[in-house]
Parts: C-alpha cells; sequence; structure tokens
C-alpha cells in the first residue's frame, strides 16, 4: 500500500459575477462544439462513403471509433481532473481533438480518418470535467444555473450540428467541408478555454496514484460491449452476445478490483449507491429518449410518400432545418431556464417534469405525424424534455458526492448517456430495417410507431427512477 499525500491545491477566491460568467460562456461553447463533433458526422456519412470508395460496413468505424474513444477516454480524464485540476485536462483534450480535426481533413484514407475519429473522441469528457471547474468556481445558486445552461447547450448541440452538416454537403459538397468546421470550432473552444479558465480550482488532492489496471479493465470491458451494440447486427447475434457476455465478465472484474484498490479510477461510491445509481440508469434512458426522437424524425421526414404512403420526401438539409432545428432552439432556452428551477424546486422534481413532457411529445409522434407540424411540435416538445433533463441529472450528482469526486462521477455519467444512445441507434436500425413496405424495402409506418413508443417509455421510465431518487433523498434525511 502506497503513501497516501494528501495536499491543499490552493482555495479560489469566490468568483465575481463577471469572471464566472466568462467561465461558463466558455465552458458552454466546449460543450456546444462536442455536441456538434458528435452529430455533424452523421448525416455525411453516405456522402463519405462514396467520396472515399468505401462500403457502408467500413464507413460505419467513423461512428464506432469515436464512440469507443469516448467511453474510454471519459472516465480517464474525469478522475485526471480531480487529481490534477480542471484547466489543464481541458486545455489538453482541446488540443487532441485539434490534432484529430486537422487529420480528418487532411486523411486521404479511411484509415488515417478513423485515427482522426478516434482523437476526436477524447472531446466528451469536456463536459464533465467542466462540471467540476464550475464547481469550484461558482457558489451554489450560480452553479445550478451554469448546469443547467451547460447542459441544455448540449443536449440541443445536437440539432445545430445536423443543420450544419446539411448546409456545408448539399449539392456536391465534399464530407472534408464538415471537417474544417470541427477544426474552426476546436480551435476558438481551445482559446477561449486557455483564456478564460482559473489555474486555481480550489480543490484537495488525495492520493495522486493512477489506476492503471482498472483503466486498461474499463476500456477492454466498455470496448467489448459498446461493439456488441454497434457492430452486432453486422457480425451477428452469436458474436453479438459472446461480446457482451465477455465484456460483462471483464467489468465485473473490474468492480472488484476497483473495491479493492487503495486508489481507485472509479470510487464505487460513484458508480453505485442510493444518491447516484437513479441518476445514471436516468442517463440511460435520456440518452435512449434523445437519440429515438433525433434518429426517427430525422428518417421519418426523408421517406418518399408516394411509395410508402407516409413521410415528406425532404431532404436532409430540409429535415434539419424544418424538422430539428426548431427543436434545438427550445433546447437551448429549455436549458437557460431549468437552472432557475431546478434551484427552486430540486433536481430530482425536474426530472421528474421534465420526463412527463417527454412522454407528452413522444405521445404526439406515436398518434399524430401525418402533417409537418406536428412533426415539428413534436421535436420541440421532446427537446424540452431532454435538455431540462440533461440539466437535471448532473445537479442531483454534484448534490451528492465529494468535491474531489465530481469529474469522474459526472464522466460515468456520460458514458451511461452513450450507452443508451448506442442502444436507441441500434435499435432504431433494427426496427427500420426489419419492418418494411412489402415490395420497397423502405421502413414500414409502423416500424416508426413503434419507435416512438419505445422513446416513450424510455422518458417514462426516467421520470420514475426521478422518483426513486427523491424518495432515498427523504429517507436519507
Amino acid at each position: 500500500m502506497g503513501r497516501q499525500v494528501t495536499a491543499v491545491v490552493g482555495v479560489a477566491p469566490p468568483a465575481t459575477s463577471a469572471r464566472g460568467g466568462r467561465v461558463v460562456a466558455a465552458l458552454c461553447f466546449a460543450v456546444m462544439t462536442l455536441s456538434i463533433l458528435q452529430a455533424a458526422v452523421v448525416p455525411v456519412i453516405p456522402t463519405m462513403a462514396r467520396q472515399l470508395d468505401v462500403g457502408p460496413t467500413a464507413v460505419g468505424w467513423v461512428l464506432t471509433a469515436n464512440l469507443l474513444a469516448a467511453a474510454v477516454s471519459t472516465p480517464v480524464l474525469g478522475r485526471l481532473a480531480d487529481q490534477r485540476g480542471g484547466r489543464p485536462v481541458l486545455i489538453g483534450t482541446l488540443v487532441v481533438v485539434v490534432a484529430g480535426s486537422l487529420l480528418c481533413v487532411l486523411a486521404p484514407s479511411l484509415p488515417l480518418l478513423l485515427v482522426g475519429r478516434v482523437l476526436q473522441g477524447t472531446a466528451f469528457a469536456l463536459f464533465p470535467v467542466g462540471v467540476g471547474v464550475l464547481r469550484a468556481v461558482l457558489d451554489e445558486r450560480r452553479l445550478t444555473h451554469a448546469i443547467g445552461l451547460m447542459s441544455g447547450i448540449m443536449a440541443a448541440g445536437g440539432g445545430v450540428g445536423m443543420v450544419a452538416a446539411g448546409v456545408l454537403v448539399s449539392g456536391d459538397g465534399g464530407y472534408r467541408r464538415v471537417f474544417w468546421m470541427l477544426l474552426a470550432l476546436s480551435v476558438v473552444s481551445l482559446v477561449v478555454i486557455w483564456l478564460t479558465i482559473p489555474a486555481v480550482e480550489g480543490k484537495e488532492r488525495g492520493d495522486d496514484r493512477f489506476d492503471v489496471i482498472g483503466a486498461a479493465l474499463l476500456a477492454v470491458g466498455l470496448c467489448a460491449l459498446l461493439l456488441a451494440i454497434a457492430e452486432g447486427k453486422r457480425w451477428g447475434i452469436g458474436a453479438a452476445l459472446a461480446l457482451a457476455a465477455g465484456g460483462l465478465a471483464v467489468l465485473s472484474y473490474w468492480l472488484r478490483h476497483e473495491r479493492r484498490c487503495a486508489a481507485p479510477l472509479v470510487p464505487p461510491r460513484t458508480l453505485i449507491g442510493r444518491a447516484v445509481t437513479p441518476a445514471h440508469v436516468a442517463a440511460v434512458l435520456v440518452g435512449a429518449a434523445m437519440y429515438v426522437q433525433f434518429l426517427g424524425i430525422a428518417q421519418f421526414v426523408q421517406v418518399d410518400p408516394e411509395t410508402t404512403g407516409y413521410g415528406f420526401g425532404v431532404s436532409v438539409l430540409e429535415a434539419s432545418l424544418l424538422f430539428l432545428l426548431p427543436g434545438s432552439v427550445a433546447g437551448v432556452l429549455s436549458a437557460a431556464l431549468s437552472g432557475r428551477l431546478i434551484h427552486r424546486f430540486r433536481a430530482n422534481r425536474v426530472l421528474i417534469a421534465m420526463c412527463a413532457v417527454g412522454v407528452a411529445g413522444f405521445g404526439v409522434l406515436v398518434v399524430a405525424h401525418a402533417r409537418p407540424w406536428q412533426l415539428v411540435l413534436a421535436a420541440v416538445v421532446v427537446n424540452v424534455f431532454v435538455s431540462g433533463a440533461y440539466a437535471a441529472l448532473p445537479s442531483l450528482l454534484v448534490g451528492s458526492v465529494q468535491a474531489g469526486d465530481t469529474g469522474v462521477v459526472n464522466g460515468v455519467n456520460a458514458i451511461a448517456r452513450i450507452f443508451g444512445s448506442s442502444l436507441a441507434s441500434a435499435a432504431v436500425a433494427v426496427l427500420l430495417a426489419s419492418m418494411t413496405v412489402t415490395g420497397t424495402g423502405a421502413p414500414s409506418e409502423s416500424a416508426f410507431t413503434l419507435a416512438f413508443w419505445i422513446g416513450g417509455i424510455a422518458a417514462a421510465s426516467a421520470g420514475l427512477f426521478g422518483v426513486v431518487h427523491r424518495c432515498l433523498s427523504k429517507n436519507k434525511n
């Protein structure tokens, strides 16, 4: 057993209103960049396959590689931020993201492009590390407002990324235009973070040792599970089940290791406990609901009504501008309001209320999708739910863990969202591929209806875990 070292890194002075506002604005821009990095690539996948002359299976790794890198790097960087402070981790992460974006712009072939996407995947750590920075420099009242705004902007950024990608590659535009945009955003984020984020975080350092074994086990287990989800359809059910079983076995051993480790990568108290477990499960469900809406609406409106009897036959650009952008705007406005609601009514109550809003939005999608305005209305309602729920989840966690665990616990929560999104993406893909209109190969209307039902159930279940958190909090008090 190593020697325990406890040293005070420094006490950050209370942030002035102007200084705190600059920190919040910088972090909001960084997480907006993260969200756009994640979403903007999705609509240009077919363009990339055509321009790189590769098949759909190979080009699918553009998304999978990014996802795997995100799952592995997020908890590691979150723990490093808890140990070393948020500023160096934010700057280092953005340097890696800039390098990855530049490589994606210059890559002449798919293998180098995949390396760039792996480097870009580290951007997922910007949110949990940013929450830790906010906790260090803001008082409690401004903290809830800032977390709400940052969370909601991250949730709404996906629509912005879709719209931007649609504009850039409309017509015969090259896919590299999207990566030029991502490179520019990453550089600006790096400069803004460098100039704005304070060097002293006001945290106490505990044991500075890094759990290398825990990081390796977590990487293997998470990658196996995510590969089973992302590639299971192409590799077959047998391979998917074997990967999933192996991943679960490794993660079980990893959890046992973390419980015995003197300085664990992810302290068990940040993963399993009456205060944090409901928030992590709710994150999986909210992430799933978000992607069901995101993918479902985007694909539904592009279906040709002349061959299927439903849909609107719009382009990717029209789908982004007319159907997704209003929801993204509503999500940003919801984010601005969520912090005030959380401060006044508590985070678990806001989560429950927002999930009820989400159920209503998916209800509209299930029963009324024959007119464009109905889809737009439903997208607005669901985005209000997603932004509000994403704002509430970090507030639940911040109020439940020590300051030194802020980065890693939010990193775990971010992984939970990734898993939820991956599960939803795979489920929607299977539904749309297996339930088709006879003689056309196009998805049937009932496939979309079933997907929207799944989204509504996920939203309702997330609300139930909000109820569980509230009940457990009451019993604790």
